[in-house]
Parts: structure tokens; C-alpha cells; sequence
């Protein structure tokens, strides 16, 4: 079943007037945006702000700055805001799914069937869009249900920053919204509210014939998108930049080997259009049309650009298993929704210098089978814990190095894990420790190595220190532990004893 995301930007208007602005309008005074029809202007959008002072969307302009002498007022801008959608639309398409369209003046809706893997699930992809769009100065609410219309009145209802409704729950999920949360005209909401009827589910239990006798067949056709009984599909925007290729039938397909068999046919001619074009794709996907007017989407990522033909087919090739080709396949189309120049490279003779093996295939073969893959790299500081980072899989050496100095675990705990020990203060070793239950008598140990608190990040780490030892047990097996302190100074550490990594 496919999963619609739907972003609803409440603020759009003065999100996009605060950015183009930067620091000429004060953060902390309100701000509305002005509409205009002949004489008449009223408050088209406000920020929380504004809000908070009682100022509503609809309310005549003079009222609204008789009610707050300070307010910032700004004439709307629906074009521009337009636009901004429009572009916010296209990043979307590119990073999260292969089919994204506006959805209203404020929001944007998406079928992430086929991409939400390539984020580490739902959960991790609304919040990480949520997040993104927040960091450019945009306020934003997401949520994934089933159908378009429930997702889009959760997203608008529901305070929470992402909702995520599991597969089968819309009924439960919509059931108490309020009825405009059925995209219905006002003047049909008005009518509906005149009989009584103020939620979704007071709606759906009244009978059919009479609903459609007074307000014509739209409410009961908006319940059914809502509930997932009449199809709504997405028409994805289109830009003449994307490279798309496409195949009609003139009879629908259904099998595996058929399909695979006619995307290597596409994929071959997109890679020569790329190539045309000195470009290779870092996201590919594949869109089946289904003789029932519904679509279902394959996205593959790649790590950098490529126009392999064999390589693409591949990665698309390898989840053909989860299309679901229904009454029959008429139409397939490969597009590289995301591209790079990629310039031609010679290959350098065996004899000049040594060949290096490119892991980059491997890498995007897990990568779209749902892994979460990365590198560790070292950071320069002394404190273990702070001394890696999480880089790309298949990103180029930094250049940096640990200090080797002194051994270190092959696993290092995210959080260090408190320990009970025997030992002699201040230089001592454990003799016993006990950890996650377990007694563990030790057999050799190495240290101390001292390691220095950061005072020049965190004043209370001036004096802070840590004594670490390499212990082993009866069984060989090795512990790297460390005493908070310096087992005599009490500023300097707590002289508890924590395990922070294990060696293979």
C-alpha cells in the first residue's frame, strides 16, 4: 500500500519575508502579511507572535494595528510565495521521493513508496525533513498515512511536528477531525455545520442519497479519498532539466523478467542521454504505470555520479520483487531526478601506478537494500569519546590520523557504563570488577594513561581527569575501564569507575 507524506508550512509567507530580510525586521515584534481587493485589506498570514496577540488570519488590517501599536505589517506577496513552494517542491523531488507535488497554497504532498528506505524508515525521514527545513528558517509539519487526505488534515490539525499513522489506521486516526479537514468549499462546511455535523465521523455516518440531494457528490467523495476507498493519485511536478525516458505497451506487462527486461532497455538509453549531456545520475528512479490509473515508484541512490548502464539496471533491478503490477503494466519510465557533471576519465596503465578498488558499487547496493552506512574518522582530541565522527561511506580520506600512542578498543561504548570495582587508590589497577551483572577477576593490566579534561571548551573540565587501564580476566578477555579523578583530588572526578570499550 503506498504512504503519502504531507508538509503543511504554516507560516509560509512570513518565514520567506524573515529569510529575505535577514536582520531588517526586529525577531522579537509581531509580523502580518497584508491582502488587498480594492480598498479592502485584511491579514492574509501572521507569525506566532502575532498570534499570541490575538491577531487571526481574515481580520480586517486596521483592526489588527489598532489592537497592537507595534505591529510589523508587510503587503502580501502570493507570487513570490508561490514560487518559494514551487522551488521547496523541487529540492523535495530531488532528496526525498520520486513523486512530489504542491498541495495547496501552503503545503506540499509526496508518495514515498520506493524512497522512504533510502532515510532509514518513516520515522527518520519526516523528522530529518522537519529538521531540514527548519535549519532554513522554515516552520513545518509533517505526517505519513495512507491516503493524501488524511495525511494533509493531520499535518493542518494535529499540533506534533511529524504524525505518523501505521498502515490500516486512518479510520482511527481521522475519525474525531473536524469536518474541514476535508478539503471541502466553505460555504458546504457552513451548511454541514448548520445540521449539526462537525466532525469526520458524524459525516460518514450520515446516509449518501440525502448528503448528495443538498450538497452535490463532493463531500461523500472527499470521505472516500480520506478513507482510502476512491484513488487520489499524485500528479509529480516535471522540470525540462530532469532526463526522464519512458516505454508504452501496447499490451500491459506483469512479469519479473519482462519488466527487468525492459528496464536494462531504458536504462541503456538514459545513460546515453546523460552521457550527451556530461552527466551521471545520483538518484534514479523508476516509475510504473499501472493499467488501473495508479502508479508505484523505485528510487535508487547512488553515492556518487554514475552512467553505468549495468550498474543503474542493477540497483533498480534489485527490488523488481516488490513491484506489484496488479491488472497489468503500461507504461515504464526511468528518470535521473539528480544529477552531477561527470567528466570522462582516462584509465591509467597497470604499469604507472597501482589500481584502487572503487567500494562506491558495494556501497549503493546496501544502501538501497535499507542500511545506514558510514565511516568513522578521527577528530583531534584526547577524549575518546570526542576523537571520531560519522562520515559518508564513500567519502575521500580527510587526511587525519589518530595518535597511537597507546592502544585503544576495537569497540568503543557510546556511553561509558558504570562499573564496581576493588582497587588500591591512587595508581592502582582493579583487582575485581563487576559489570552488567557479571564478576570479572583480573588477571593483567596496563596503565595508567592520563587523560586531561578540554577546560578550553568546558570551564568544570580544568581540573577534570581520567586514569585509564587495559585490564584482562580469567577468560583473556579485554576491558579498556577508567577512574573519574585522579584518585586523590576530589575536584578531580567523582573516583567511579566506568567501562568504555571492549577489544575484539
Amino acid at each position: 500500500m503506498p504512504r503519502v507524506v504531507s508538509v503543511y508550512f504554516p507560516f509560509l509567507a512570513v518565514d520567506r519575508i524573515r529569510r529575505r530580510t535577514c536582520d531588517a525586521l526586529p525577531a522579537d515584534k509581531p509580523l502580518v502579511v497584508i491582502a488587498r481587493s480594492g480598498s479592502k485589506r485584511w491579514i492574509s498570514a501572521a507569525d506566532p507572535t502575532a498570534l499570541k496577540l490575538g491577531l487571526r488570519v481574515g481580520m480586517p488590517a486596521s483592526k489588527a494595528q489598532a489592537m497592537v501599536a507595534d505591529l510589523l505589517v508587510i503587503d502580501a506577496g502570493p507570487t513570490d510565495d508561490a514560487s518559494a513552494l514551487w522551488r521547496l517542491a523541487l529540492w523535495t523531488l530531488r532528496h526525498y521521493s520520486p513523486v512530489v507535488a504542491v498541495d495547496g497554497v501552503d503545503g506540499l504532498v509526496m508518495d514515498t513508496d520506493g524512497a522512504d528506505h533510502l532515510h532509514g524508515g518513516e520515522e527518520l525521514l519526516l523528522s530529518g525533513l522537519v529538521n531540514r527545513m527548519r535549519s532554513h528558517g522554515l516552520t513545518a509539519r509533517a505526517a505519513i498515512a495512507d491516503t493524501w487526505g488524511a495525511a494533509h488534515a493531520l499535518a493542518r490539525l494535529r499540533a506534533a511536528e511529524t504524525t505518523i499513522v501505521p498502515g490500516g489506521d486512518v479510520t482511527k486516526a481521522v475519525i474525531d477531525l473536524p469536518i474541514v479537514a476535508l478539503r471541502l468549499a466553505a460555504e458546504t462546511i457552513q451548511g454541514l455545520r448548520v445540521l449539526g455535523i462537525d466532525t469526520v465521523g458524524q459525516l460518514a455516518a450520515m446516509p449518501r442519497a440525502p448528503l448528495a440531494l443538498r450538497f452535490g457528490p463532493e463531500p461523500a467523495r472527499r470521505l472516500d479519498q480520506m478513507f482510502g476507498r476512491v484513488a487520489e493519485p499524485i500528479e509529480p511536478i516535471r522540470t525540462p532539466d530532469l532526463v526522464e525516458v519512458s516505454k508504452n505497451f501496447a499490451e500491459p506487462i506483469g512479469a519479473p523478467e519482462t519488466i527487468a527486461r525492459y528496464v536494462h532497455r531504458l536504462v541503456e538509453q538514459l545513460a546515453a542521454r546523460l552521457a550527451q549531456e556530461g552527466l551521471g545520475a545520483l538518484r534514479c528512479d523508476l516509475i510504473i504505470h499501472r493499467v488501473d490509473n495508479t502508479r508505484q515508484h523505485l528510487r535508487a541512490g547512488l553515492a556518487k555520479p554514475v552512467r553505468d548502464p549495468a550498474r543503474l539496471s542493477k540497483l533498480l533491478c534489485d527490488r523488481i520483487e516488490s513491484i506489484a503490477p496488479g491488472f497489468g503494466i503500461e507504461k515504464l519510465a526511468v528518470v535521473a531526478i539528480l544529477t552531477e557533471p561527470l567528466a570522462e576519465r582516462q584509465v591509467a596503465s597497470s604499469l604507472i601506478e597501482e589500481a584502487v578498488a572503487d567500494i562506491t558499487p558495494l556501497v549503493d547496493i546496501l544502501g538501497n537494500r535499507g542500511h545506514r552506512l558510514f565511516r568513522v574518522a578521527p577528530v583531534a582530541s584526547d577524549v575518546p569519546e570526542r576523537s571520531v565522527r560519522r562520515i559518508s561511506a564513500a567519502a575521500p580520506d580527510i587526511g587525519q590520523a589518530w595518535a597511537a600512542k597507546w592502544p585503544r578498543p576495537s569497540r568503543l561504548l557510546a556511553n561509558p557504563e558504570r562499573i564496581e570495582v576493588i582497587a588500591l587508590l591512587p595508581d592502582q589497577p582493579p583487582a575485581v570488577f563487576t559489570w552488567r551483572g557479571k564478576r570479572r577477576k583480573v588477571m593483567r593490566a596496563d596503565g595508567p594513561e592520563r587523560i586531561f579534561g578540554e577546560w578550553w571548551l568546558r570551564p568544570r573540565e580544568f581540573q577534570a581527569v581520567r586514569d585509564y587501564f587495559v585490564v584482562e580476566d580469567e577468560l583473556g578477555e579485554r576491558y579498556w575501564v577508567y577512574r573519574a579523578g585522579d584518585g586523590v583530588d576530589p575536584e578531580t572526578g567523582s573516583h567511579l569507575w566506568f567501562l568504555h570499550g571492549v577489544f575484539g
